[in-house]
């Protein structure tokens, strides 16, 4: 009996052991991050972003903050391990080893007539025919009569004094930690820890794999649906322009599941009413056109109203039903964007090539959503090449204001950029006809709006030049600048309800053919993973040129410098197509502003593969190889002026199409027939 209650006792004790391994070395970690952690304002402070009050640290968000759900959990495990350790000490104290002399109130070798005298006095107080306490009964049976016998009994007290117990030499015993209702239930207590087992270690942890299995099973990796993978993946198109990419974007099945109210009715076809000229309808045939858009499914008509209302900045005419779906519909707007991006660039072809057109839509799509600024408002005026899109995104700037300040020569927003503070200042208050403190607005978030270059360099390991074949290695450094000289921040974007970070996306892209030979990811807030990914493509480069250790330490050192002034490292490989010249076209495109894109030409020579192997330089510096290059040059001069007109009518975009494929015809028979010449 005192064996199983000291094994009980055990219990809490290994159960307390195994929760501090955890929960003690992470806590520490947490406090650690939490005191060296450094508070750095990287998000815009002009007084739009002040209004919206994303920025604004309430107590309310304070104290959420602080109590978070892993905060709370881990609050709460603090507080069962303290309940714990009082416990145990109580326990411990109850749980003790059999003192006879301590249990009558004795000291040790106290005489037998002491022993006796104490006995009688205990038995007044605790024998059953003086006390009717069922624990007094208990306690003289257990304890007081059996220190008696071991006291007044010779054998006994001989072998407590030199054994100390009085049953003599104890053998050595093995106990489990665990609890006594686990050990004998019935008499079978093989049975019930087996149930205990199969239950705690086995069930348990396959119904909790289950639960996370099927969820999983719904989900990609970036928390994003499978069946909107397959939806974006089957709906891309080569052609598909900006105008049209919405009518994918909203196909979602995230956004499918958004219930559709019948109180919902009336007042989406007031936004409909509303936001009818940016919804893409023919006005010529509008009644129509009207039913062919009510005749969707109303969640896809529900979704593109909201996303409509955001970039109109319609919010007042969202009824109080609609507040919460388009909350909803916006927090998830990034994630699904960034995926869309990827269905563009994901390879399409033999040569392992994406899509340019539909990409740099998903882009501009995104930029539209987080700045709020309606599609219409991208299309070029007679001054404006980029429309007043841009402009839009700067506080207290509106149509009126732009048609004021247009006319002297700010025709960009990066010219606008590129101006120097004072005389922007006095183009601002003297014709625009805004106050300082507007002007102090505008100021902060052109301060922090990224200015962008490009370093771009293509090589193959070990070699000179580029033959059709080799593998071609892109190193490129995209490099960033603001004006309150910041790194990585939080765009300006008072109109849209959450936190947004920026990313840029580098895209290697032949716009002539409309195919994205490689694709990367670059954002500008983690630094950390920055620096680790450069590392390791660096180390991997000299490694294969056959560096020493000195040389790569060196070049590891010289790009963290880069990264910490404001650069990132994207590095690519891709495999060098057939023989000729291409004119290549480097990518960096904002998800969250508009007017900070950049692009560089890249001009790739490539050369035929020969016995002798011969090579020349990556880069057609000394001109076209033969005639048929120089036609294909300034073919695809033409293409880029017709591609970069990107808001044209549907019936233009399929004629450039006919027009391109037309053109990739001819400069295929003229490859032909050249190589026939040579041979």
């Amino acid at each position: 009996m005192a064996a199983s209650e000291e094994n009980s006792a055990l219990f809490p004790i290994f159960i307390l052991t195994i929760m501090a391994i955890p929960i003690v070395p992470y806590t520490i970690t947490k406090l650690f991050r939490a005191v060296t952690k450094k508070s750095k304002s990287i998000h815009c402070h002009c007084s739009e972003c002040t209004r919206s009050g994303k920025y604004h640290k309430s107590i309310v968000k304070r104290i959420s903050n602080v109590f978070t759900c892993s905060n709370f959990t881990l609050l709460l495990l603090w507080v069962v391990m303290i309940i714990m350790v009082y416990y145990i000490k109580n326990i411990s104290s109850e749980v003790q080893a059999f003192d006879p002399f301590s249990i009558l109130g004795l000291e040790p070798g106290a005489l037998e007539s002491e022993i006796k005298k104490k006995y009688r006095r205990l038995s007044i107080q605790y024998h059953p025919d003086k006390n009717p306490d069922p624990e007094a009964n208990k306690y003289f049976i257990e304890y007081i009569a059996k220190a008696y016998q071991a006291l007044t009994d010779p054998i006994s007290r001989e072998n407590y004094e030199k054994y100390g117990h009085p049953d003599g030499r104890q053998g050595f015993q093995i106990g489990i930690a665990l609890p006594q209702f686990m050990l004998n239930f019935d008499g079978a207590s093989g049975g019930v820890l087996l149930i205990w087992i199969v239950g705690v270690c086995i069930l348990l942890p396959l119904v909790a794999a289950a639960v996370y299995l099927s969820r999983s099973s719904k989900y990609s990796g970036n928390h994003v649906m499978q069946e909107t993978l397959s939806n974006y993946y089957n709906l891309m198109k080569p052609s598909l322009a900006p105008s049209k990419v919405m009518d994918v974007f909203i196909k979602a099945a995230e956004y499918m599941q958004i219930p559709v109210r019948r109180t919902d009715d009336e007042p989406l076809q007031e936004l409909f009413m509303l936001l009818r000229s940016e919804l893409n309808l023919d006005l010529k045939n509008i009644k129509k056109e009207q039913a062919k858009f009510w005749k969707q499914h109303p969640a896809l008509v529900k979704a593109e109203l909201l996303v409509q209302t955001q970039l109109a900045r319609e919010f007042a005419a969202l009824s109080p039903s609609l507040q919460s779906d388009f909350k909803q519909i916006l927090e998830i707007a990034p994630r699904l964007l960034e995926v869309l991006v990827k269905m563009a660039v994901v390879p399409r072809n033999n040569q392992g090539h994406g899509w340019l057109r539909p990409a740099i839509g998903v882009v501009e799509l995104s930029q539209s959503i987080i700045q709020a600024v309606p599609f219409s408002a991208r299309k070029s005026t007679g001054v404006l090449s980029d429309g007043i899109a841009p402009f839009l995104q700067l506080p207290h700037i509106n149509e009126t204001v732009i048609k004021k300040v247009a006319p002297k020569k700010v025709r960009t927003i990066q010219e606008l950029l590129e101006m120097d503070s004072q005389k922007r200042a006095d183009l601002l208050i003297q014709t625009a006809e805004l106050s300082s403190a507007e002007v102090l607005d505008i100021e902060a978030v052109l301060d922090m709006m990224p200015s962008l270059t490009l370093d771009v360099t293509c090589e193959t390991e070990g070699e000179e030049g580029i033959q059709e074949g080799d593998i071609v290695t892109l190193n490129a450094w995209v490099n960033v600048k603001r004006g309150n000289g910041l790194i990585g921040a939080i765009p300006h974007a008072p109109h849209y309800p959450f936190h947004k970070e920026e990313n840029f996306w580098f895209l290697l892209a032949n716009s002539a053919s409309n195919n994205v030979w490689l694709s990367q990811k670059v954002s500008f807030l983690d630094e950390a993973a920055a620096v680790s990914a450069a590392s390791t493509a660096i180390e991997a480069s000299m490694e294969g040129s056959g560096g020493s250790g000195e040389e790569t330490s060196r070049a590891v050192a010289e790009a963290v410098e880069k990264i910490k002034s404001g650069s990132r490292f994207v590095s690519g490989k891709f495999q060098a197509p057939s023989a000729g010249v291409y004119n290549l076209t480097c990518y960096v495109l904002c998800d969250s502003w508009l007017g900070c894109d950049r692009k560089t030409d890249l001009k790739l020579k490539i050369l035929k593969r020969t016995r002798a192997g011969t090579r020349a330089a990556a880069f057609a510096d000394e001109g076209p190889l033969a005639e048929d290059d120089v036609e294909e040059d300034e073919e695809d001069e033409e293409y880029d002026e017709e591609y970069e007109s990107e808001y044209s009518e549907d019936e233009e975009d399929d004629q450039n199409s006919k027009n391109k494929h037309k053109a990739t015809k001819k400069r295929g028979q003229a490859a032909e027939n050249s190589s026939s010449d040579e041979e």
